[in-house]
């Protein structure tokens, strides 16, 4: 499934560095979330970009996950040409990452159903 299903996110700038938020939507998802979004898979969905280092903090507390990407913003606000200098959307990339989620009840990790649309 897509970790969109299971967590929230927030992601801001300075200069040429990206900070993208992942935040469980329950805490119950926080062992996916550890186990599963790394700073290996955030640096190969942004290596398009030149990335050059990831760094993950972890926040348990808070079931969230803080990643610090190095040289993600194309040189940053007054130098890039992208469409979304500051990476405020980028965090979306990250939730469209796939996550494995264990479908055992007594773990109460079943993430909350999809919405549907009705014809």
């Amino acid at each position: 499934m897509k970790l969109h299903a299971l967590a929230h996110g927030r992601s801001g700038d300075k200069g040429n560095r990206l900070n993208v938020n992942v935040i469980a939507y329950d805490q119950r998802h926080w062992p996916v979330l550890l186990e599963q979004v790394t700073a290996e898979r955030v640096a190969a969905l942004f290596a398009h970009r030149g990335v050059t280092q990831v760094q993950r903090y972890e926040l348990p507390n808070l079931g969230a996950l803080n990643f610090v990407i190095e040289d993600a913003l194309e040189g940053g606000v007054n130098s890039s040409l992208a469409a979304d200098t500051h990476g405020k959307c980028l965090s979306y990339l990250v939730l469209d990452l796939d996550v494995q989620v264990p479908v055992d009840p007594g773990h109460g990790l079943v993430p909350k159903p999809a919405l549907q649309t009705v014809p």
